[in-house]
């Protein structure tokens, strides 16, 4: 399987955006919109990338800093694709990525009842927080795309 890494650009974003639901990452209308990444890619240009194979995105992964830490959003690779270390060496590309923009420390959100992924991040070497609460608010009414296996 030849695979190919890049940068994302807004220019793939139908095919990540039928990745994200097909993976099941909840998602919304208007941070998820293509504009909504547009604007998120171009606040980070080089610390977030698609895996491609055969012209097609299998795989991506969505990383942000703020100068201070870095933020893992929405990874995830095709089910066909699993299993042949895409997802590992796009969160090694994200971390390089935040290293060399001198970024020490990253955080990621997983849902709780996506088992498969929290192992995965697990593997990666990222601990649970027990010690914090999640909070969050949101600032304009957003219509919410999530997955049934995700919604209590």
């Amino acid at each position: 399987m030849n695979i190919e890494y890049r940068l994302m650009t807004t220019a793939d974003y139908e095919q990540a955006y039928d990745l994200w639901i097909l993976c099941g990452n909840g998602l919304n209308n208007k941070d998820d919109s293509r504009e909504g990444i547009d604007k998120y890619l171009k606040r980070n240009p080089s610390t977030s990338f698609f895996a491609v194979c055969e012209e097609k995105v299998v795989g991506l992964i969505l990383c942000v800093h703020d100068g201070r830490r870095g933020i893992i959003q929405h990874a995830c690779v095709s089910p066909d694709h699993r299993r042949f270390g895409i997802g590992s060496k796009l969160v090694d590309l994200a971390l390089e990525a935040l290293k060399a923009e001198g970024i020490n420390k990253v955080l990621l959100v997983a849902f709780k009842k996506n088992e498969g992924g929290n192992k995965f991040w697990e593997a990666q070497g990222f601990t649970l927080r027990e010690d914090l609460n999640y909070r969050n608010k949101a600032l304009s009414e957003m219509i919410r795309i999530d997955p049934d296996y995700i919604k209590e």
